[in-house]
């Protein structure tokens, strides 16, 4: 078998214990977010978007649809790196892993494309439920599915870093909760930025979150605050950059190996 196919086994391998472990607790990793979002929409889009209006030409209901979905994308991707890695550092069996003669991109990418399978899971539940509230019609299939991937891929590889670094489960939780959380909900999934004050404007676009909910958002509806080209240089920039972080972790076993 040459080192290549070998490779590939691992890979599959790492990837097919993930799904299969959201899969088995589907109802606490993919019923959920399909519940919030439900309310979400009942809530915002019915209830205190009859009152809003339109937003850019669309009912506002159809306008947070795309901040919805990302949501629900961003959280699960990271959560299911994070929980699943550092319960592997926790009950010690990374080991078996470390010591298997792979190169660490390939136990990299096995973890992140399992964060990526729960994210594009629950990123189409979630968009089923949408078409209960929303006349949901997709201006362009590519920029759509490409945002989708590249974002579960992003917060897949940020979820892995918190890992790393996270001693106990109150550190997998520190991130989601003070971070990750003001970052989606201040991403202009529920406005647009053209409505805050000029300095307001200016402090958004330091929020990456902000570029992947109007790429998304311009995916869906064709319109976007941010030009697209703009938003997809930041998605991959910040990719790029966590992975080459992510490789350097674990090329020098921080977290694992002390």
């Amino acid at each position: 078998m040459s080192h290549y196919s070998a490779y590939w086994t691992a890979f599959q391998t790492i990837l097919t214990k993930e799904v299969l472990r959201f899969a088995r607790i589907w109802v606490q990793t993919v019923l959920p977010p399909a519940i919030t979002t439900a309310l979400y929409f009942i809530i915002f889009g019915k209830l205190i978007g009859e009152q809003i209006g339109d937003m850019e030409g669309f009912r506002y209901i159809d306008f947070i649809v795309p901040g919805l979905i990302l949501m629900a994308v961003i959280s699960n991707s990271y959560a299911n790196v994070v929980s699943s890695f550092y319960s592997s550092k926790f009950q010690q069996h990374v080991e078996e892993l470390l010591i298997a003669p792979l190169p660490n991109w390939v136990i990299l990418a096995g973890y992140v494309a399992g964060g990526v399978a729960r994210g594009v899971v629950v990123g189409v539940v979630v968009t089923i439920v949408s078409l209960f509230f929303s006349d949901l019609a997709i201006h362009s299939y590519g920029v759509t599915l490409l945002v989708f991937v590249l974002t579960s891929i992003l917060f897949a590889l940020a979820g892995f870093i918190n890992a790393v670094y996270a001693n106990s489960f109150d550190d997998i939780s520190i991130v989601p909760t003070f971070i990750l959380t003001p970052l989606t909900y201040l991403g202009g999934v529920f406005y647009s930025i053209t409505l805050l004050p000029d300095f307001w404007q200016h402090i958004s676009l330091a929020n990456p979150v902000l570029y992947m909910v109007n790429a998304f958002r311009y995916g869906l509806l064709g319109v976007s605050d941010i030009p697209l080209w703009v938003a997809f240089q930041i998605i991959i920039g910040f990719i790029v950059a966590l992975f080459v972080f992510a490789m350097f972790l674990l090329n020098k076993g921080v977290g694992i190996k002390s």
